[in-house]
């Protein structure tokens, strides 16, 4: 399974973006789809989730400002974000779960900057 995320981005404070991630195969066969980020010295964090009923999770720290979404013809999940911080900045990974399998899938990583 491969997972293609769009490429790195530089945005300004208070701006926002979108970042997409498409797989090679139907995301019917994922459990959960998510963004992870990575900023400079800091452990990887969960930033959202997407449930195949659905049901998304979102860190404290974005709530309110970032939305997951999927689109299952697309076999694409997003992330839309607004109101970005510099905070933001760092990698951001595409995740895929399948909970019966155990198999876990990331994309390569998409570095956005956000600079004020």
């Amino acid at each position: 399974v491969q997972l293609q995320a769009s490429g790195e981005v530089v945005v300004q404070a208070g701006g926002s973006l979108r970042l997409s991630c498409a797989a090679s195969e139907s995301i019917f066969s994922f459990n959960t789809m998510g963004w992870y980020r990575q900023a400079p010295g800091k452990q990887r964090e969960l930033v959202a989730r997407i449930f195949s009923s659905g049901t998304t999770n979102y860190a404290d720290s974005v709530k309110g400002r970032f939305t997951i979404s999927r689109d299952n013809a697309k076999n694409t999940v997003y992330l839309q974000m607004n109101s970005l911080k510099p905070d933001d900045t760092a990698v951001y990974y595409c995740n895929a779960i399948n909970f019966h399998t155990g198999n876990i899938y990331w994309g390569q990583g998409t570095l956005v900057t956000v600079f004020s």
